[in-house]
């Protein structure tokens, strides 16, 4: 152990003898709500909200409120919490992570704090990894809610909107960390606060947070709508990709990164008839060839992905699990069904994203459960400000856990594990197989198959009877292969909960667990060893690792190798010692810090497009609670009028016509805005009159439509314009860092320079939202009120085809210009003369009774 762990140690120490003394109060109350009847236990939850809205805390109320649910738990579901879960609870309520092994019961450890914070009325969110999980623990823990008079919910795929209104409303609220964020990300498109479904975001408890909070980490959220349809472009590059040889590329293993090779590029300018692919006008062009490259040389079937029902499904590399709904970005997805042979979606359009990082850091408060987080606590405190707290378990764990086995062949490891199985499974002992991936799950599968050993395998293609595999895996002369979701979340019970079957298996060693190749992060190995020795269990765990295996190549090969020459081998090749396994360890570490370096970076990242999705989040929210955004509509114009001001009339030559031009391009008819004399006029009186010539134009909109019409308007049309240009932005920034790496081979820090350019390209949104949403307001007034040429002093005429070329304004109503036309002309001649003279416009009737403008 590290002085570090030894400190960090002593640190839990001190932390669960304070929370031991909370505890000891709870235990003392256990008589006391014994002897209550369920009616006087149920009227707790009453008490408790009473003395809330006096000014209480819920700390005020923790002692009582666990000792309440404790009670309700032991009547509804005949299961107590003991003390460690107690502990667990109070570190879950005070927002940090609490760190418990396999089979202490995570789900019984929620109830309590669950309780206590549901009581405020504002929402509790369990988060869980699959749905199957989210409704199991609804179902199960749920009976404790509501008996104590709580509301339950649960958010599960394919529910109707109304549907998840209604589960949000409740006061706690089961759900994944998938449709948790999704609904977040609907909701920052909702077109009013009636499509909303959430809540505020108040208080998530994470279940296997760990796998969450860090493993799904580094792929973000994505709500895509159709973009460019562009498959044919996969397709040609794909058949390109057939013809390129090992020469026409180079790959590094150890930074997953993969490019052509001044042979590759010639060879792909022939096949496409190009003088110079990587040119600026056949970027399209390279980048599909990049990206098929990268499908067929770095993406493997049943390891990144897997393909069912002509579906291309991505593979988390730390669970195992198919991640439902997302794809890769950038054209990836799109060459790898190409690869495939599948229908090629089109590449969609990022309408909204977010990280999990930087969704779950918008919960008030956050904590989560797992039975390994202690390696990541610097990521879980730097990014999340969670401190990880080491749980004791309820009784000793007695799991043996085994040095490594190392070969110098991936075949000799993999004969040695068919035999260990072998020998294993003639005591009857249950054996649980954790292997990388889909691929070398079925290869070991097969290999048992032809030794006729009878087994069950476990991966992403059977995730839907997950859990009930899992269950099995404890029974006497059970043999499980699994990918690494190794059934989180579900208990593996000796004898599968049979009592006496459950003895047979004690009696030759418990479950064993066999891990056939070490993971990139030792936490991913920790959660495979401990599904074994659940309370007390025996058990025993035990690695197989060859020279060949990805991270032993990469980072450990030549220390082993060295290592070596001093072990004599097994009958298989097999080498074991402390100093081996700890080699392997380091090489592990070495892995972790770059994944964690990595994730950070991703985060970095993101943190600067996080910030500006909070405030235009914020501001569409206001729009939606206030409708009426008429004083930010003027302010609108009274910006856009300052800048035309800056730009045309503070300089020595004013330009008059420059001014008239833009103006009309974002307002009105240049004919209304020309003011008399105002050559002599300074720029800040002429911004004035201007100002109060297109207010009263705008006021007639009002008068035609009404005030509540206008109002109603104006909303629609900033969501409408804001969301459009936010979509755009999204796709910018995701192009622009793809390309901002190019900047540290600059001597430049290529986050900074991205912080720089985003900060750039938002003012250029901002002030495209301004001129956007006041062309759409304004359209009906260009073409409804026509246009005159003018010859005043100081001013050009202005002919239609000079105009042409300024003109960018969207398409007006032509409701609403109909309308407005059919205003006027219905006014008498006194009122239409009013009008005119209220918009500054000089006119008098001819002999025939039409309005000539003067000059």
């Amino acid at each position: 152990m590290s002085i570090l762990d030894r400190i960090l140690s002593k640190s839990d120490e001190a932390e669960i003898k304070r929370i031991n003394s909370i505890v000891d109060k709870i235990d003392a109350l256990e008589e006391k709500f014994k002897a209550m009847s369920d009616e006087e236990l149920q009227n707790m939850t009453n008490i408790f909200k009473e003395r809330l809205s006096k000014g209480e805390t819920l700390d005020d109320i923790l002692v009582e409120a666990f000792a309440t649910a404790r009670e309700a738990s032991w009547r509804i579901l005949g299961m107590r919490q003991y003390r460690v879960q107690l502990i667990g609870g109070i570190v879950l309520h005070q927002g940090k992570i609490a760190e418990m092994k396999t089979g202490e019961g995570k789900t019984l450890v929620a109830v309590a704090p669950v309780y206590l914070n549901g009581l405020t009325g504002e929402g509790v969110h369990v988060v869980t990894v699959n749905d199957y999980l989210a409704q199991r623990d609804l179902e199960e823990m749920g009976q404790v809610y509501n008996f104590l008079g709580l509301t339950t919910g649960v958010i599960i795929a394919d529910q109707t909107h109304e549907e998840r209104k209604k589960q949000y409303e409740a006061d706690i609220i089961y759900g994944t960390n998938n449709e948790f964020g999704f609904d977040y990300l609907r909701d920052n498109m909702a077109k009013s606060n009636e499509e909303k479904v959430q809540r505020k975001l108040k208080f998530a408890i994470v279940d296997e947070v760990d796998s969450i909070l860090i493993d799904e980490a580094r792929t973000p959220l994505i709500i895509a709508g159709q973009g460019a349809e562009g498959t044919e472009i996969y397709k040609v590059a794909n058949t390109f990709l057939k013809t390129v040889t090992e020469e026409d590329y180079d790959k590094d293993e150890k930074e997953h990164t993969i490019s052509f090779t001044e042979k590759g590029i010639k060879k792909a300018e022939k096949f496409y008839g190009m003088e110079n692919i990587t040119d600026v006008k056949h970027l399209e062009t390279f980048h599909a060839i990049n990206q098929a490259l990268r499908a067929h040389k770095m993406m493997d079937l049943d390891v990144e992905y897997v393909v069912r029902d002509g579906e291309i499904l991505i593979v988390d590399e730390f669970t195992g699990r198919v991640m439902q709904g997302r794809r890769f970005t950038d054209g990836l997805h799109e060459a790898v069904e190409a690869k495939e042979g599948v229908e090629i979606k089109g590449e969609s359009r990022t309408m909204a994203t977010v990280t999990f990082q930087n969704f779950f850091r918008l919960y008030e408060k956050l904590s989560g459960m797992t039975g390994t987080a202690k390696t990541e606590e610097q990521e879980f405190e730097s990014i999340y400000h969670m401190n990880v707290v080491q749980i004791p378990t309820n009784k000793p764990v007695l799991r043996a856990d085994l040095h490594d086995k190392i070969y110098k062949t991936e075949k000799q490891k993999y004969e040695a594990v068919v035999a260990e199985i072998k020998e294993a499974h003639q005591t009857g002992q249950p054996i649980l197989v954790g292997t990388v991936s889909v691929e070398k799950s079925e290869e070991l599968s097969e290999m048992l198959k032809k030794e006729g050993i009878k087994h069950k395998v476990l991966n992403a293609k059977q995730d839907k009877e997950e859990a009930d595999i899992v269950a099995q895996a404890g029974k006497l002369g059970a043999i499980t292969i699994a990918t690494n979701m190794a059934g989180r979340g579900t208990d593996i019970k000796l004898g599968a909960g049979d009592k006496e079957e459950a003895e047979k298996v004690r009696e030759v060693g418990g479950l064993y667990v066999i891990g056939t190749e070490r993971h990139e992060s030792r936490r991913i190995d920790n959660q495979l060893r401990g599904r074994s020795g659940r309370q007390g269990d025996p058990g025993k765990s035990r690695f197989f690792v060859s020279v060949e295996d990805e991270i032993i190549k990469l980072y450990g090969g030549k220390t082993i190798e060295k290592l070596s020459k001093k072990i004599t081998p097994d009958e298989y090749g097999g080498m074991e010692s402390k100093a081996l396994t700890k080699t392997v360890e380091k090489a592990q570490k070495t892995i972790e810090g770059k994944n964690f370096q990595t994730r950070k970076q991703v985060l970095e990242y993101d943190d600067v497009i996080n910030q500006q999705r909070l405030v235009v989040y914020k501001e569409r929210d206001k729009v939606l609670d206030h409708g009426d955004i008429s004083e930010e509509i003027q302010e609108m114009i009274k910006e856009r009028i300052r800048f035309a001001t800056d730009k045309y009339l503070r300089k020595k030559n004013r330009d008059f016509l420059g001014y008239i031009v833009h103006l009309y391009n974002e307002f009105v008819p240049y004919n209304t805005l020309v003011i008399p004399g105002w050559g002599e006029l300074s720029p800040e009186a002429i911004a004035n009159q201007t100002y109060g010539i297109i207010t009263n134009i705008y006021n007639l909109k009002k008068m035609m439509l009404g005030e509540e019409a206008v109002k109603e308007e104006e909303r629609k049309t900033l969501l409408a314009v804001v969301d459009n240009y936010w979509t755009y932005h999204i796709d910018l920034m995701d192009q622009m860092r793809q390309g901002i790496g190019l900047q540290a081979s600059a001597q430049k820090d290529p986050v900074k320079e991205y912080t720089i350019e985003a900060g750039i390209m938002y003012d250029d949104m901002n002030m495209n939202i301004r001129k956007d949403t006041l062309k759409y307001l304004f359209g009906f007034a260009r073409e409804a009120l026509g246009q005159t040429e003018i010859d005043i002093e100081n001013v050009q005429v202005v002919k239609q085809d000079e105009m042409e070329q300024y003109e960018k304004a969207v398409e007006p109503d032509q409701e609403q210009v109909e309308a407005l036309a059919e205003y006027l002309n219905s006014l008498s001649d006194e009122e239409y003369k009013a009008v005119l003279d209220q918009l500054g416009i000089k006119a008098h009737q001819d002999e025939d009774g039409n309005w000539v403008v003067e000059e």
